[in-house]
Formats: C-alpha cells, structure tokens, sequence
C-alpha cells in the first residue's frame, strides 16, 4: 500500500481496494490507450486485459508511450506488459497480440471486467466492441478522434449523441443509432480538426496522452463511485 501513500492522503485506503478488485480491458494501445493503461495502473486497479495486434513503429515516437528507439519493432502488448508490472508487480495481466473484428468470438476476453475502454482507429471495430460490451452488460468508453488536433482543452467526456465537430464522432453516431445503441459515454474534441497534407492525420504529443488520462480518470472514478 505504500506504493499509493500519495494517493491514499487524498480518498482514503478505501479508494485502492476498490480498484484493485477490478478489471479493466483496454482495446488499442497507441497514442490514447497507452495512457489509459498507465494512469490505470499508477492509481492500483487489479487487473488489466490489453489488446492490440501492431507492433511499435519509428512514426509512433511522437505520442505514444510505449515507443522508444528501444522498442521499435516490438509488440506493443509485450512492451506495455513489462512496463505495467514494472510498476506494479502485483498487477494481473493478460494480453492478446491481435485486431478486434466482429464474429471471432473475442467477447471471452471482456466479459467479466468491470469496465471496457476503446482506444481503437477502425469504425467497424469501434461499433462492434461498444455493441458487445452493452449486450453483455459491460459498462465502456469509446475515444473519438485525436488527430489533426492542436488543443487538448478542447476535449470533454459526454454521450455520443450530444457530440459536435468531431468527424468520426458523426459517424459514430449515426452507426449506433442504426443499431439500437440508445447511449454510449465517449471522449470527444469540440475543436475542428486542422487541415494536413495528405491522407494520414498528424498528431503532437500533448493531445493523445490527454485523452488518455481523461478517460483512464473517468474509468476509475465510476468505479470507485459504484462501490459508494
């Protein structure tokens, strides 16, 4: 426990038991989940499940936390698991190398956490992790985009249905509405995305790892609430 003294002088010893009975799945680790994962871990949740089927590129050292010179051309979940546990030792966790796509019967991985975060790219693996997770009854937070964006203030966390401005928020949208999804908590930008030469979106490292923190607090304080 005293590997959260400073955390405990703030809410009480309580908050840490809380979350270390829990589990946590986090789809993607780049530039959004890599931070999801690590606030996640500093403040002692349980258990983590993680899943990403990339490896880590020369173009992901501007953002993701994960990626040194180091680790290019590692697995993303083997270098995010021997960061975790050099945190915490105690940790449980389990990682999967391989991209979420409906039908492959990966609902296994996630049907017992306490809370699901996508940190995915893909439109059609977004709609399909968030449709599971409600089936199943497994509360998730999905992140929009963050690319082409300069100001991390302009983030906010809200329903999918009051979102603006953001393009894949849009998409969204209208996708879960087709299937019957009344609600679903994201992480959006309400800033217009800058405009970049071609068709890969650029990306600074201020931004992400916002998202990512943001998202990691939002999970942890409805945890612990739930336990209230």
């Amino acid at each position: 426990m005293e590997q959260f003294a400073r955390i405990t002088r703030m809410v009480g010893s309580s908050w840490i038991e809380c979350l270390q009975n829990k589990k946590v799945a986090v789809f993607g680790l780049g530039g959004v989940g890599s931070y999801v994962v690590e606030a996640l871990v500093r403040n002692g949740i349980g258990e983590l499940v993680l899943v990403d089927h990339d490896i880590i590129d020369i173009t992901n050292l501007n953002r993701q936390l994960y990626a040194l010179h180091s680790t290019i051309g590692m697995n993303k979940v083997d270098v995010a698991r021997a960061r975790c546990l050099d945190i915490n030792p105690n940790l449980k966790i389990t990682t999967y190398q391989q991209f979420y796509l409906p039908d492959q019967g990966m609902e296994t991985i996630f049907e017992d956490c306490d809370f699901v975060v996508d940190a995915i790219d893909t439109v059609k693996a977004k709609l399909a992790l968030i449709e599971n997770c409600q089936h199943l009854g497994v509360r998730v937070i999905s992140s929009m985009g963050t690319g082409n964006k300069l100001d991390p203030s302009r983030f906010e966390i809200t329903d999918i249905y009051k979102t603006s401005v953001c393009p894949l928020a849009r998409v969204m949208r209208r996708e879960l509405k087709n299937r019957g999804i009344k609600k679903c908590p994201i992480l959006y930008s309400t800033e217009s995305p800058q405009e970049v030469d071609g068709s890969t979106p650029g990306s600074v490292s201020f931004v992400p790892s916002v998202a990512g923190l943001m998202i990691a607090g939002y999970v942890i304080k409805e945890l612990v609430k739930e336990e209230e």
